[in-house]
């Protein structure tokens, strides 16, 4: 980082690519900061039983591949691992559930807490996308084996196949575990239009995790829920879903059906995606 102060532009060897400007280390503060800011003001608001107790950080860079070695990814720091220990140390919030819906397996949030009971990681992601990690057989160890599940979706799973990983996988992982507060990591890169994957993720599919997440939070955990930015790399579909994430929160309808054209879809894979729901359950005894 403080190569990137002197020259201005730099790659950041051995972590995929990521980069760093003059202000890369100065923001990255600011994006670990604002997730700790949101956990504060989220348990605030669920102890005066304001309702909704949410939050989102709006914030670049991401942090779902930063590894507790370095940064990786266009990551530098772990936003969502430092909110969730932060959660747990200043909060009492002991028993933490990161929902990770970016189209690329969250490695860094999962190596962090891969031994940890304590914290619930479940990831949904393309199947063989970046950065190559988040198997399916990939359970946690030790103490915390169990307490992470990577469900990897075959390309070209949509609307149809996340309606279906959070009916039967999502939602009852959440209820046996019982957090006392749930983090996302919000990747709207796998929405149909974005470049850099294969998923078919709509506007409508992303007002569909957050109204579900929501709800899972106030049956859960009195509505204590943080989102995080991730992914997303084509504006027209990032700033419509976020927006729509926002009406989810506020208990308004959806936009969707102004942003979403069927016809940029195809047929999603069906009976691949039964067997690999079919699968995680199995392996997770849900």
């Amino acid at each position: 980082m403080s190569k990137a102060l002197d020259e201005g532009l730099i790659f950041i060897e051995g972590t995929g690519p990521t980069y760093a400007t003059q202000t890369t280390f100065a923001e990255s503060l600011l994006s670990a900061g604002a997730g700790i800011t949101l956990v504060d003001s989220v348990v605030a608001a669920s102890k005066l039983g304001l309702s909704p107790p949410l939050g989102f950080a709006l914030i670049r860079p991401p942090g779902h591949h930063a590894v507790p070695e370095g940064p990786m990814g266009f990551c530098v720091f772990g936003n969502i691992a430092v909110a969730a220990r932060y959660a747990q140390c200043q909060h009492g919030l002991k028993r933490v559930m990161i929902i990770d819906f970016d189209v690329h397996h969250g490695n860094g949030t999962c190596d962090a807490f891969y031994d940890d009971p304590d914290i619930f990681f479940l990831s949904t992601h393309q199947l063989g996308s970046y950065p190559g990690t988040g198997k399916m057989n990939l359970i946690g160890q030790g103490s915390g084996e169990g307490t992470t599940l990577n469900l990897p979706l075959p390309g070209g799973s949509g609307d149809y196949s996340m309606r279906c990983a959070f009916d039967e996988v999502i939602a009852p992982s959440a209820q046996r575990f019982k957090p006392d507060i749930i983090l996302v990591s919000a990747g709207y890169d796998a929405h149909a239009l974005d470049p850099l994957a294969g998923l078919q993720f709509t506007t409508g599919t992303f007002y569909m995790l957050a109204s579900s997440i929501k709800q899972l939070a106030r049956e859960l955990c009195s509505g204590r829920c943080v989102f995080f930015l991730e992914g997303g790399y084509n504006l027209q579909s990032l700033s419509s879903s976020v927006a729509d994430t926002f009406r989810a929160f506020l208990d308004e309808p959806s936009l969707a059906a102004q942003f979403d054209d069927p016809a940029m879809l195809y047929e999603e894979p069906t009976r691949r995606i039964k067997e690999a729901i079919e699968k995680v359950r199995h392996l997770h005894s849900l």
